[in-house]
């Protein structure tokens, strides 16, 4: 018997009326980025403020085994909390 899974996107509730869907990997953070947005996938809080994040990730299990096959959709969410701010400098 074999199964595979494989995710086939994410969704996230920003908690602030805006959710991101996303598929694929996405591209992890890298300093050299600086302030530009994801080009696979981002959100930018336009408020400080204390937010509710949900991610569900949707999967699809493909299986076989003794002479049958099939796919078993999954989902699964996690929420956790994140404080926005702003910081400011100021140099001469």
């Amino acid at each position: 018997m074999t199964a595979t899974a494989k995710v086939t996107k994410t969704v996230w509730n920003m908690d602030d009326g805006t959710s991101v869907i996303c598929t694929g990997h996405g591209t992890p953070y890298a300093d050299r980025y600086g302030k530009q947005s994801s080009p696979t996938c981002g959100h930018t809080y336009t408020r400080q403020g204390r937010y509710a994040v949900t991610a569900t990730s949707y999967w699809t299990v493909a299986w076989a085994g003794i002479g049958q096959s099939g796919n078993i959709p999954l989902d699964f969410s996690r929420t956790t909390n994140i404080t926005v701010g702003e910081s400011q400098v100021l140099s001469q």
